[in-house]
């Protein structure tokens, strides 16, 4: 069975148009919350097969301080809160066998945790993080303070009030007949080629980001695209924009600064590849939509 797309799967009811001021409260006070604690970037998880990064309220005594908190939603009756500690708290879990202190990627790539919760811990990461890089006015200057349960800053200086934001990103299987263009860049796992990507520009509209982003990385002219589907990437907090572009040149020309290589594969590639069985090349991690794309293209 191939596994969904990471962190696509949220159950929380998020409450956002019905935003209470005092819903942050409320929940710490409800005695069947349940709290994402992540230390810096890393959740903390209760140990199991699979674990899960829901704890008990009490869970909250065992920090040493926190910083900002959130309150996500309700999971049925139950809401959830995400709690922002330092990367030091991590420490007494660390030496309990009882949890697990790991990265998200890794949280999904092992499946760490049961895949609905992927989606809730993408939410609880990207909003911690913007809090965390977010704590100064952008407008004056001065400090800010968390409102709205966590779905907002606000600065007491000028008045501004600061709200998340999530940067688009397009990704895309370039084709042309029966192969499909991807390429690679130095950081990648040994031997893997994945779909070229890159950030939506102002005024720019999804089709553009991609004939534009292809032809930069790769040379490639491109024409018709269509949307295929989309994946919350909370690294650190990102929309990636899943499409198939029809390519109108075969020769690729790439400047070595994004990518130390692309290159066309053909579908037989591409099997191997999704199998593990080619001599040469890998195809992107499952939990990727690079991933998902790849296989899409492959069926028709």
């Amino acid at each position: 069975m191939t596994r969904p797309i990471a962190y696509i799967s949220n159950p929380l009811v998020r409450h956002s148009a019905e935003r209470d001021p005092e819903a942050l409260a409320k929940a710490l006070h409800d005695p069947r919350a349940a709290m994402i604690i992540l230390a810096g970037d890393l959740p903390i998880l209760r140990a199991g097969e699979p674990g899960t990064s829901l704890h008990p309220a009490a869970i909250l005594s065992r920090l040493p301080a926190h910083r900002e908190q959130i309150f996500l939603g309700t999971l049925g009756e139950r809401p959830v809160v995400a709690t922002l500690a330092e990367p030091e708290a991590a420490e007494p879990f660390q030496d309990d066998p009882a949890f697990a202190v790991v990265d998200l990627r890794s949280i999904a790539v092992r499946g760490l945790v049961p895949a609905e919760e992927l989606g809730m811990l993408a939410m609880a990461k990207s909003l911690l993080d913007w809090h965390r890089r977010h704590r100064f006015c952008a407008n004056c200057g001065a400090p800010t303070q968390a409102a709205q349960a966590g779905f907002r800053r606000d600065c007491a200086s000028c008045g501004t009030q600061h709200f998340p934001r999530t940067d688009p990103v397009v990704i895309m299987l370039i084709v042309r007949g029966d192969k499909c263009l991807m390429g690679r860049q130095p950081r990648f796992a040994e031997r893997m080629y994945s779909c070229l990507a890159g950030f939506l520009e102002p005024g720019e509209t999804i089709e553009d980001a991609v004939r534009r982003e292809t032809f930069e990385e790769a040379g490639i002219r491109v024409g018709a695209v269509r949307y295929m589907t989309s994946q919350p990437w909370p690294f650190p907090s990102n929309i990636m924009i899943g499409c198939i572009g029809e390519a109108l040149t075969d020769e690729i020309r790439f400047d070595g600064e994004e990518l130390e290589d692309a290159r066309w594969f053909t579908k037989d590639d591409i099997r191997q590849m999704l199998a593990g069985t080619h001599a040469h090349f890998n195809a992107p991690v499952p939990i990727a939509i690079a991933n998902h794309l790849i296989r899409e293209w492959v069926k028709d």
